[in-house]
């Protein structure tokens, strides 16, 4: 399926049973490729051409103290979260309820950039203590100021 993204070149191979699988250069290993795994290795190419490092990317861990798992995050030179990244099949609209599902995992880490993507839509959030500001653009990064959303 296209995405709203570049065409980036993915290692695709199948497994035993004629199941697809994705190379994630994250966790250095293919995955089952659902239509949630086809998003979340477009975010990290994007991201990763964006100038983010690879090093400091983080793929489906654990939240702390709950049993929930993020999809991606970006951690600074520092060690703290600087971006959180929600992703979501491209049939699953991005509404007040996949916002409340992000918005929740901030309580767990407190990171002061969100992005939410279906691959079709990105909604990058950039926060302020209790302060949301939604802006559509992907983020990149700079080190000097972490990461920046570019004004349209």
């Amino acid at each position: 399926m296209q995405l709203n993204f570049e065409k980036f070149n993915f290692q695709l191979k199948s497994d035993n049973n004629g199941q697809k699988l994705i190379f994630d250069p994250i966790r250095q290993k293919y995955v089952v490729l659902t239509p949630e795994e086809w998003v979340r290795q477009h975010i990290i190419q994007q991201l990763i051409k964006n100038g983010f490092p690879m090093g400091r990317i983080s793929v489906e861990r654990m939240l702390p103290k709950t049993k929930k798992r993020y999809d991606i995050v970006f951690y600074g030179s520092d060690g703290q979260p600087i971006l959180l990244v929600e992703c979501k099949a491209p049939s699953i609209h991005l509404n007040q309820k996949t916002l409340e599902q992000i918005t929740s995992y901030v309580q767990h880490l407190d990171s002061p950039v969100i992005l939410l993507s279906n691959g079709i839509q990105h909604i990058s959030i950039q926060r302020d203590g209790a302060n949301f500001k939604i802006v559509h653009n992907f983020p990149h990064f700079s080190e000097e100021k972490n990461v920046f959303l570019p004004q349209i």
